[in-house]
């Protein structure tokens, strides 16, 4: 981060206009896949009804490589009875435990599917790791926009900021939609703390700066996470909170922490996490915006099992 971070000012201002114009104010509804404990949004302009969804998750059974589509559906069903016009289908990186329903919600609703522009390094990651062929592209264009940090772009009305926060994965970034932060994985509700940083391209120094980067945002900012896990102590599942909940609860990040208090806890714990269920299957489909890759030749479609590769 530059000591003059235009992204993060600009992301900040955007929010302080946002917080007293309530048109500038995203409406946004959540919907948790308690198989992969992940959140899906669907944010929009209440004037205009222009939407955007906001890392969809496909339902596969690993048991039988089956997928379906109920988590998916009620998004459309949502966004049919609310009559909205979706616009955008965003990522906030391509994740390991869960499979992206962005290319099902394409056909059915339209929008264009976005990313970070640092997925080429994920995608270079993984092509080598899963040893894809020629035909899987690693410069991003499975996707339809590729964000660089502090990109803008609009739903409707609502003024949008692109964030680059890598630590989790080297191309998460944040959507900043009016006073709403979009977090993705690089942090959870305060009781639960914050992401791994030991995928490929990990890195928990980099995910202390970037924690760092979302929590200089106006204290009020509204803060909507990717996944919660149902801590101890609480009887149900939450994903919104608040810049100054984070700062002052965050249980691995709250103020206070140094960077090297940060990067040592981090490590320690990551070493003791296992894979998630899905990162196989999950990654190989999401570093292609959540394309199968293409059949062989005898029509079907296989997923690689690497064996003690990761």
């Amino acid at each position: 981060m530059s000591s003059i971070d235009n992204a993060l000012l600009a992301a900040g201002d955007q929010v302080e206009k946002a917080l007293v114009d309530a048109a500038l104010q995203p409406e946004v509804k959540g919907f948790f896949d308690e198989h992969t404990f992940t959140v899906s949004y669907v944010v929009h302009d209440p004037a205009s009804k222009q939407a955007a969804v906001i890392d969809s998750v496909l339902d596969y059974d690993p048991a039988s490589g089956r997928t379906s589509y109920s988590s998916a559906d009620k998004i459309t069903d949502y966004v049919k009875a609310n009559r909205l016009d979706v616009t955008w289908l965003l990522e906030t990186h391509a994740h390991a435990d869960h499979i992206s329903a962005a290319p099902y919600l394409q056909e059915k609703l339209g929008g264009r599917i976005a990313i970070g522009e640092n997925i080429k390094a994920v995608q270079d990651v993984f092509g080598n790791l899963f040893n894809v062929g020629s035909e899987f592209r690693r410069d991003g264009s499975d996707f339809d926009v590729l964000f660089s940090d502090g990109a803008t772009f609009r739903i409707g009305a609502l003024p949008v900021t692109v964030l680059h926060v890598p630590g989790h994965t080297p191309a998460c970034i944040a959507y900043v939609v009016g006073d709403a932060a979009f977090v993705g994985d690089t942090m959870f509700m305060p009781d639960y703390g914050t992401a791994r940083a030991d995928f490929p391209g990990g890195d928990a120094r980099q995910l202390y700066q970037s924690i760092q980067r979302i929590l200089s945002l106006p204290d009020k900012t509204r803060l909507f996470m990717c996944h919660d896990y149902l801590p101890d102590g609480r009887a149900e599942y939450v994903w919104e909170t608040t810049v100054a909940a984070e700062r002052e609860g965050n249980i691995h990040a709250h103020d206070g922490v140094s960077e090297d208090e940060f990067v040592e806890m981090r490590e320690a714990r990551d070493a003791t996490l296992e894979m998630p269920r899905l990162i196989l299957p999950s990654v190989q489909v999401n570093m292609r915006a959540g394309h199968l890759p293409p059949p062989e030749d005898n029509g079907v479609v296989y997923l690689k099992m690497p064996v003690n590769a990761v």
